[in-house]
């Protein structure tokens, strides 16, 4: 548990700039929330401005994890975390894999090899190697490449050691994934329910696409999303593997984020007020859940699993429910809006009664939870220990 919580220590510094990104993409969406920010100029540099940080996230996961997971914290850390990543990330190219293995490997699962998961490994792996090698020293003329330089280098040999087993191990583990989703499609609203337990658990590895290439896309011949906007659905079941995250995204979510504002230190109160609430703006406006979600998943997994939970009822609920909504981007209140007049909508307005009850569970479990088993959210963190650094 010390591991888990020093490890979520560590992403709060890249966390803290995720919400930025997203109030950008918010902005340049709300100026042209038809064309999804491509009509405009302004709109174009606000969206790309935002979706470069969200798109990388990995990476900056690599960089918060190296650093904060060093023993002594300076940039070789993050170097080595670095060179950790541009590894796995271009020896995992499709192109290298095809060549690899004679095109054996279904491909479609190293399209997200970019993941935070590998983010997060990639850190540790250059954070190991500094704390391991950096006293390592060789004689003669290969002394240059003794002390943190032997690190870094070790972070490369060990990062393509980890591609090698990621080459095998990812493409099964991505299978698993596409067969919950297509075994889901036959279970009714109880699938929904377990679809959006799973779909939430799953962020971190970055498996949560599989089960939405199996549902919203073509995969198993549902394409919720794309029969939701072009009317071609089933009207009162297109949808509903959707309309759930709706309520979580914009009710839910904000609502966790004022029960860890109101339980925080009070010295701590003012950091951790800044933080929820461009996360819970990101949050509601845009769908783009990751800073919320992020700040809280491993200073305290318990309530990430209580979150995947509530997510998978409030599904279920929605499903059972004569409501369906749908997204182009993700269920935030800008697709909301664009929604109200598709072809595939159904009665809108119970999204708020859902989601103001949403909002409520989330306050009173979060709140709960954290005072009665003294949970470390943001706001409830440890005095940091000064390190030093050369």
């Amino acid at each position: 548990m010390k591991y888990a919580y020093r490890l979520g220590k560590s992403l709060m510094l890249p966390v803290a700039c995720l919400p930025v990104a997203g109030l950008l993409m918010g902005i340049g969406f709300w100026m042209d929330p038809v064309g999804h920010g491509d009509s405009y100029l302004i709109s174009q540099i606000l969206v790309k401005a935002g979706s470069i940080l969200i798109d990388h996230m990995s990476l900056l996961f690599t960089l918060g994890v190296a650093v904060g997971m060093a023993d002594e914290q300076d940039g070789t850390a993050a170097l080595a975390g670095v060179v950790s990543w541009l590894v796995i990330q271009q020896v995992l190219t499709a192109e290298n894999i095809r060549v690899l293995t004679g095109n054996q490997t279904d491909l479609s699962a190293f399209a997200h090899i970019d993941n935070q998961l590998v983010g997060i490994l990639c850190g540790l792996i250059g954070a190991s190697c500094i704390n391991k090698y950096r006293f390592c020293h060789f004689p003669g003329p290969f002394a240059a490449f003794g002390g943190r330089r032997a690190a870094v280098l070790a972070a490369s040999f060990y990062a393509s050691v980890v591609s090698v087993l990621l080459m095998f191990i990812w493409p099964q583990l991505y299978e698993i994934c596409v067969y919950l989703g297509e075994s889901l499609v036959e279970t009714g609203s109880l699938g929904v329910g377990i679809y959006a337990f799973l779909n939430r658990l799953l962020i971190p590895t970055g498996f949560h696409h599989a089960l939405n290439s199996v549902l919203w896309f073509d995969m198993a011949g549902i394409s919720d999303l794309k029969r939701f906007w072009d009317g071609t659905g089933i009207y009162g079941q297109t949808g509903m593997y959707m309309t759930g995250f709706f309520p979580v995204m914009i009710f839910g979510l904000p609502g966790a984020a004022l029960a860890m504002y109101h339980t925080a230190l009070p010295e701590q109160k003012k950091m951790a007020g800044g933080l929820l609430l461009t996360a819970s703006i990101c949050s509601v406006v845009t769908g783009v859940t990751e800073p919320l979600e992020f700040s809280f998943m491993f200073l305290a997994p318990g309530l990430f699993l209580i979150h995947a939970f509530l997510t998978g009822l409030i599904g279920f609920i929605c499903a059972e429910l004569p409501l369906r909504i749908g997204f182009n981007f993700s269920a935030g209140l800008l697709d909301y809006l664009l929604c109200l007049n598709a072809p595939m909508t159904e009665n809108p307005w119970l999204l708020w009664p859902v989601g103001i009850f949403s909002g409520i569970l989330y306050y009173v479990l979060f709140r709960f939870c954290i005072q009665k088993f003294r949970l470390h959210t943001p706001g409830r963190e440890e005095p940091e220990k000064t390190k030093s650094s050369i």
